[in-house]
């Protein structure tokens, strides 16, 4: 999934960006509240952690600014502030969730996928297509009892895929989203997609990941 991060402080953004990148998520750096409201706008996130203290524009008031365009995209909030008011005021202008720090970075990635299931319509806890099935927090895949081993590569693409079931998604879309780039050669994709149906098709007599010719790839709900 697609992270924004907005945090002035950069060693700390930098450690964020490289923990959420080793759990599978694509991540966006912002330093400032002005570059983190144009990031926002233009750019299709699946979340934004915000922090609130940021030069030129608080936290506050790009969370304030998102909600009245009307965009829905999930936010959690940083803040050195701990007070009960504090964190009302951001609940209030419309973050999904509120994190003080120092905070345990534990914490934070579960609350990012308890915002991802809950955000942009159903996003259930263990997805499923057919008896196939992946587990984020866990990190396992099982097609009916058997486990099967990715890569962390394979995971976050099956994932997406999972997520976008019955839609055909296009090889730009997935560079986007698992790899975090546009710059990547898209035929990494199709190498990807191949090492994926051999592991979760081909051992099973399935045809669940489909190549929809000149469009893009679908993993299919009813497990193929």
């Amino acid at each position: 999934m697609r992270v924004l991060v907005v945090e002035d402080e950069r060693r700390m953004a930098a450690a964020l960006k490289r923990g959420l990148q080793a759990e599978g998520f694509a991540v966006d750096l912002a330093h400032d509240g002005v570059e983190g409201l144009h990031l926002a706008r233009v750019g299709e996130y699946d979340i934004v952690v915000l922090d609130i203290m940021l030069p030129r524009l608080s936290g506050y008031n790009v969370c304030k600014q998102l909600r009245a365009e009307e965009n829905w995209v999930p936010v959690l909030m940083l803040s050195a502030k701990d007070g009960e008011y504090d964190m009302a005021d951001g609940l209030d202008l419309g973050a999904d969730d509120y994190l003080t720090k120092p905070f345990s970075y534990v914490v934070l990635v579960a609350r990012l996928r308890a915002l991802l299931r809950r955000g942009g319509g159903r996003r259930p806890a263990v997805l499923r297509a057919g008896d196939l099935s992946l587990d984020p927090a866990r990190r396992q895949v099982t097609r009916g009892d058997a486990s099967i081993e990715l890569t962390p590569r394979e995971f976050a693409l099956l994932e997406y895929l999972m997520r976008r079931h019955d839609e055909v998604v296009s090889k730009t879309e997935i560079l986007e989203h698992v790899w975090d780039t546009y710059d990547t050669d898209p035929n990494v994709v199709e190498v990807y997609v191949g090492y994926l149906r051999r592991k979760i098709d081909v051992p099973f007599g399935r045809s669940a990941l489909q190549t929809v010719r000149g469009a893009g790839y679908r993993l299919v709900s009813d497990g193929g």
